[in-house]
């Protein structure tokens, strides 16, 4: 299973904080990599080029450039969990792809009462936002899939 990524953060001393489609923040240090990979090193030599971190085309990893790039899985699983008072929270989308569902299965929840406004789900402005462990008592643990690839 990917851990898709929804954004990532620069942050000082050569760390990253990165946002997974799960609900889950990693805080991940860059440091042992300048002196396992020397593919890293210009990172530590331009501050510019590490500020400049993007994350790939779909979530499956992050970029500085060409040469540049760490897997999502990696971030993912030697990444430090780290609190934030998002966590825990998907956008429908992201909860409909984690599952294996369409959008409109959450909706009709919504309007036979199982998910609750306020309680389970939440809407901002246009997009709508579920809590895991409502999505985990509804629909169980999310299927082990690739999502995308």
């Amino acid at each position: 299973m990917f851990h898709k990524i929804k954004s990532v953060t620069p942050l000082d001393n050569y760390e990253l904080q990165v946002q997974f489609s799960e609900g889950v923040t990693k805080r991940y240090d860059l440091k042992p990599l300048f002196e396992k990979w020397p593919m890293f090193l210009p990172l530590k030599q331009d501050p510019m080029l590490f500020h400049s971190v993007t994350v790939d085309t779909g979530g499956y990893g992050i970029i500085w450039n060409d040469d540049i790039d760490i897997a999502c899985d990696e971030l993912f699983y030697n990444g430090v969990t780290v609190k934030t008072p998002f966590d825990g929270l998907l956008a429908f989308s992201d909860a409909t792809q984690l599952w294996g569902l369409n959008e409109s299965t959450l909706r009709k929840a919504i309007a036979y009462g199982r998910l609750l406004a306020g309680r389970d789900v939440c809407k901002f402005g246009k997009q709508w936002v579920i809590s895991y462990d409502s999505m985990k008592r509804e629909y169980g643990e999310p299927p082990e899939r690739d999502m995308g690839a």
